[in-house]
């Protein structure tokens, strides 16, 4: 089954950006995609699973449990809503399917009680009508059973691909700080072996759960019509049966809870190993990483193993039990044939039923089995869905025709949600006029990043408000706010494609001749020496450009969105030398008439800002022009003096 196998890891976890370049000074120290460390437990326990240990302690509470298992339902209940229509044509097909396949026993039994005796007199129609009637009624089946599985089919991947453009769709929307918590491998598990278990169900769901129940209740019914004295014998066999369901039930529940956890931490440090490989390749990190994943994946195997085991033991108790009741069937049925109580056509449809009886029973088997998997899926991604958007658009947005770009932050107080008692801005207020650059400088931990962010509204704050043009940022619409506000990160990040399919994400309407426009306006001469000119492919997040070049392609893109305001979060301070001052004197053209906050380590950058804050524990402690700081003591004064001799 392969709700039970190692599943794909997926196409590229290289095209996510890194989480680094959103890094906050001032917040709790992540796990980064290139520290070739191992992945910290901890990360993986936010879907409400504790620590690895035993299997009781890894099942989450049974509070918890009945809480993921109603938002299980509530989404299977959405994803099947607009198929009712189908889901009843299933039902009726179902139904008519086995109402046909179980008139086979039947007209067998008539061919050996009248048909066989009066052929034998000389009159072979009855048996010649009772070999048409079983062939006709096994075609029926056959194409009740092509068109059911044509529709279930269909039904089942619709519901996938709804699924999946759910998940992909409310992740992308969901707050930074999740998507630092929740790491991208985790993700990437939701979306591939979670997935493929719920596949697994929808292939035999209907058919494995409904088919099996239309199948039993027939043939119990036909069993008690046929002779309710062995009907008796056969029912009796349901009490162990009623236990082992009920064991099985709580016991792959657990067990596929434990798989579920297993397979997304094997997935977490593929991704980060591969995704860190520089590091693991220069500090030979090789042998211990693989001791990791072996012993992740001996995790995955015993988990896996034990799903198996008690799928193998429910399994060869039900066909014990099966067994032993066709033995009493026969011994009981024989007896009453032989007193005369009983035809012998009689006993023979008995027993084809009860041999029918159990198949059901092994596919019911596998239902519950498929189901477990994929309930402990569904409650995953159930718990990504339910997770609230970080900043959710307002439902009636102030429209924001043409931004000027003046920027204010009025008695803005902000911490972490995961260090809610840590105030990172303390009641901070700043104006910054249309058109004015504002540079951002202090020690790492300051608020520099935080006020980007909260510029950005990639956060709301906790109290105050952040406005654009004297608009609240809450109530603004995500398109005005990103035409008019663009933030350009540390690590610039190209997406697979194009040069030209980069830069365009700024103004995806954009012609050809704007995009090289704008990427001559950034001095990004190197575009025009390669052969394919802004056709050449970007390749890996940028890899066959240097650090410079990527920040260029992303400064074009500013100029092709013409914002503004620009943020630059530490936009320089990858560079070497000869980068860094390509990059600067793009910035003086990309920044002129725009506001802009710029946050600079290296304070080479900051002699374009017309003012420079200098921020210490969410407070601004300087203020006024790069002249007037250098020409009195204080933090910048020695900030300065301290970078001047580093370029010594």
């Amino acid at each position: 089954m392969r709700s039970l196998e190692d599943p794909g890891i997926g196409e590229d976890p290289e095209t996510e950006p890194a989480e680094s370049t959103l890094g906050s000074e001032t917040e709790p120290a992540e796990s980064t995609l290139g520290s070739a460390t191992e992945p910290a437990e901890s990360t993986l326990g936010s879907e409400t699973e504790p620590a690895e240990s035993t299997l009781g302690s890894e099942d989450v509470s049974r509070a918890a449990g009945l809480r993921l298992a109603r938002s299980a339902r509530r989404l299977v209940g959405s994803l099947l809503g607009p198929h009712r229509g189908g889901v009843a044509l299933c039902l009726l097909i179902l139904v008519l399917e086995n109402a046909v396949r179980l008139t086979g026993p039947l007209v067998v039994a008539y061919a050996i009680d009248t048909g066989v005796p009066a052929a034998l007199d000389g009159r072979p129609a009855a048996l010649s009508w009772a070999v048409v009637g079983y062939a006709a009624s096994g075609l029926a089946a056959a194409g009740l059973r092509a068109a059911f599985l044509l529709l279930s089919g269909r039904i089942g991947q619709d519901v996938l691909l709804e699924l999946r453009r759910r998940v992909f769709t409310h992740a992308q929307r969901l707050a930074l700080e999740w998507h630092e918590t929740y790491t991208s491998g985790r993700l990437i598990s939701r979306l591939t072996s979670d997935l493929e278990s719920i596949d697994d169900l929808l292939d035999q769901g209907l058919d494995g759960l409904l088919g099996a129940v239309l199948t039993l209740g027939g043939i119990t019914v036909l069993l008690m019509l046929i002779d309710p004295v062995l009907a008796g014998v056969v029912l009796a066999g349901f009490v162990p049966l009623a236990a082992l369901t009920i064991w099985f039930q709580r016991r792959s529940r657990a067990s596929y809870r434990l798989t579920r956890t297993r397979v997304a931490r094997v997935i977490v440090q593929f991704v980060e190993s591969m995704n860190g490989i520089r590091a693991v390749q220069a500090y030979r990190r090789e042998a211990r990483n693989e001791s990791i994943m072996a012993q992740l994946n001996t995790r995955y195997r015993d988990a896996n193993a034990d799903a198996l085991l008690t799928l193998s033991w429910f399994v060869a108790c039900v066909r014990a039990v099966g067994n032993v009741t066709l033995a009493l069937v026969l011994l009981f049925g024989a007896l009453r044939v032989s007193s005369g109580a009983l035809e012998l056509g009689a006993l023979t449809a008995f027993l084809l039923y009860l041999r029918r009886f159990y198949d059901p029973l092994d596919q019911l088997a596998q239902f519950l089995n498929a189901y477990q998997s994929a309930a402990a899926a569904l409650e995953k991604l159930s718990s990504v869905l339910d997770t609230p958007v970080g900043v959710p658009e307002v439902a009636a947005p102030t429209p924001l025709t043409a931004a000027r770009g003046a920027l204010e932050f009025d008695r803005v107080s902000f911490a972490y949600p995961r260090a809610p008692e840590r105030l990172v801005l303390p009641e901070f207020s700043l104006r910054v006029p249309a058109g004015q650059t504002i540079a951002l400088v202090g020690a790492t931990g300051a608020g520099k990043t935080t006020l980007a962010k909260l510029a950005a509204r990639f956060h709301d704050p906790v109290s105050g408000s952040v406005l654009l043009d004297g608009v609240d940022l809450r109530v603004l619409s995500d398109a005005d706010l990103r035409r008019a506000l663009v933030m350009v990160t540390q690590e610039p990040f190209l997406f697979s494609g194009s040069i030209a399919e980069n830069v365009a994400l700024g103004r995806p309407s954009a012609t050809r001749a704007e995009v090289e426009a704008a990427l001559a306006t950034v001095g990004a001469g190197f575009v025009r020496d390669l052969p394919e000119g802004v056709d050449a492919d970007v390749r890996k997040r940028g890899g066959r450009f240097s650090a410079g070049q990527r920040q260029l392609v992303t400064l074009a893109r500013v100029v092709l969105a013409d914002p503004a305001v620009v943020l630059l979060d530490e936009a320089t301070s990858s560079l070497d030398i000869p980068s860094e001052r390509a990059v600067q004197a793009a910035l003086e053209t990309v920044l002129a008439d725009r506001t802009a906050l710029i946050i600079a380590h290296r304070l080479s950058t900051v002699a374009i800002a017309d003012r420079v804050l200098v921020m210490a524990d969410g407070r601004v402690i300087q203020d006024g022009t790069p002249e007037q700081l250098l020409a009195t003591e204080g933090d910048f004064a020695d900030l300065h003096a301290a970078w001047a001799a580093s370029l010594r």
